[in-house]
């Protein structure tokens, strides 16, 4: 589907031209949510913009646009060039210290609330137009030097699909994958980021937000990390789903240390009724207002939640010693603790990572023309 074209559409190319029925404005703040708008227009080739009822819409650079009242139709005859050749951006993950899953009515309002962490390190997605699909997932060692993992990613291919494009998306990350760093949600936001940018869909950051939740919702690699990686910070996620209420801090000064065991299947934990029952049972009635008071619950709630392994409680018991605050990086078999002397103390179990908050969320860091 040509770039710009609205999700929820169905087209046929003939040639340069490009029908579209049954379209609907999907662009905030157009109030047109069925239905097509009124009149006729054309525009010349690089003009801008072209306008619906109720908004201003821009679906690309194309050399003549006009509406077909009639059959419900739009005819692009559309430009080919300007566009760029690639588009890279990055996502910070995000830890989270404890959770309880919502069912809303839809997929926006079901996720979770919960406390966690943003940090500095994440997911950077460098996206190509393709002729089909494809994904590569790659992670770097301990060199920096990159090793692809896999090609497959129902989630990522889910989410071009929604948009309606096809793209070469390459993902790398430095920390481990399915470890409980929030790397999924990362790297879906990051990508549509990146091919909105590419393909010029006209999308703002709360519906690229949107449809990256969901498709972590429908596919259960995570049910609040998108929201929680929008921006930075230490946050206290009181709302479920995308629009939910969040507070942010950005008060943590000293670095967090994480090691990791090894990843948790998170769908299986998502989808386990028995044990979300246990985690929602877990979940504190506090709400921490401070540094301490958010590991104390994470903590907590690690011991209480039945996710906590050996290994876990391993390091738990030396970070007591060391009078080390430390949560379970949730859903991973690992552990993140903060300050100068939990770095020393995760180093006698294995590979630790430094990490620090992120002051803000995803973002556009290169574009190839």
């Amino acid at each position: 589907m040509r770039a710009g074209i609205p999700q929820g559409t169905t087209s046929q190319r003939n040639g340069n031209s490009l029908s579209v029925r049954n379209l609907f404005c999907l662009f905030p703040p157009c109030t047109i949510k069925s239905g097509i708008p009124t009149g006729l227009f054309t525009i010349s080739a690089g003009e801008k913009p072209a306008s619906c009822d109720s908004c201003t819409y821009w679906p690309g650079f194309f050399e003549e646009n006009s509406l077909k009242h009639a059959h419900n139709t739009f005819s692009y005859k559309a430009l080919t060039t300007m566009t760029p050749a690639s588009v890279t951006a990055f996502c910070p993950g995000h830890i989270s210290g404890y959770f309880r899953r919502v069912d809303g009515r839809d997929l926006a309002t079901t996720g979770s609330i919960g406390a966690g962490i943003v940090i500095n390190e994440g997911v950077t997605v460098t996206v190509s137009a393709a002729s089909s699909p494809s994904v590569t997932i790659r992670r770097q060692d301990g060199t920096g030097a990159p090793s692809v993992l896999t090609h497959d990613s129902p989630p990522l291919f889910s989410a071009m699909g929604r948009l309606g494009v096809s793209a070469a998306v390459v993902t790398e990350c430095r920390l481990p994958i399915g470890a409980g760093f929030g790397l999924s949600a990362a790297a879906l936001l990051a990508s549509l980021t990146a091919l909105d940018r590419l393909y010029g869909c006209g999308m703002d950051a709360h519906g690229i937000a949107t449809i990256a939740h969901e498709t972590e919702v429908l596919h259960r690699t995570g049910l609040g990390d998108v929201a929680a990686c929008q921006s930075g910070g230490r946050v206290v996620r009181t709302g479920a789903g995308i629009d939910g209420h969040i507070e942010r801090w950005f008060d943590l000064t000293e670095s967090l240390y994480a090691i990791s065991f090894g990843p948790i299947h998170t769908p299986s934990v998502l989808g386990s009724p028995a044990q979300m029952d246990r985690v929602t049972r877990a979940f504190p009635r506090d709400s921490p207002d401070s540094i301490a008071d958010f590991f104390r619950l994470s903590r907590e709630f690690a011991d209480k939640s039945g996710l906590l392994t050996s290994e876990v409680r391993q390091v738990f018991g030396e970070c007591d010693s060391a009078d080390v605050p430390a949560g379970m990086t949730m859903l991973g078999n690992g552990v993140f603790a903060y300050g100068a002397r939990a770095g020393p103390v995760l180093r006698a179990f294995g590979e630790v990572y430094e990490l620090h908050m992120a002051e803000s969320g995803v973002r556009i860091v290169e574009e190839v023309p």
